[in-house]
């Protein structure tokens, strides 16, 4: 009884193939092992696009990013004018207005500007 056994290689995906089978671990919720063996992928390469896909979306661009946009400077009041004043000041479209008073806290203004990134 002499049977030849052939062992070959795991079939290689094509990039498109990966990110097809990602997008559907994510809409499955199945946990990662049962995916990666109802399909036969191996879960280092989900593991792997998946932070891939986490980092891309972190670093997603700014819509502006790379674009020049119109900035106005205001004229210095005079000290007899008691309006606040504040440090900087952002208006955004729509008529948001983002201002920083000179002694805003840098970490609470960091915070700030990660949630908005997120958003």
């Amino acid at each position: 009884m002499t049977a030849k056994t052939e062992l070959s290689a795991p079939k290689r995906r094509t990039r498109a193939e990966v990110q097809q089978l990602v997008a559907e671990f994510v809409s499955s919720g199945m946990r990662p092992s049962e995916f990666c063996q109802s399909r036969g992928f191996s879960f280092s390469t989900l593991d792997r696009h998946l932070k891939k896909r986490r980092w891309k979306r972190r670093r997603r661009p700014v819509p502006s990013a790379g674009r020049l946009v119109p900035v106005e400077l205001a004229a210095k009041k005079s000290p007899t004018q008691h309006e606040p004043s504040c440090g900087l000041a952002v208006v955004l479209p729509g008529g948001r207005r983002i201002e920083v008073h000179p002694d805003f806290d840098t970490s609470t203004f960091e915070r700030l500007v990660g949630i908005l990134e997120r958003a």
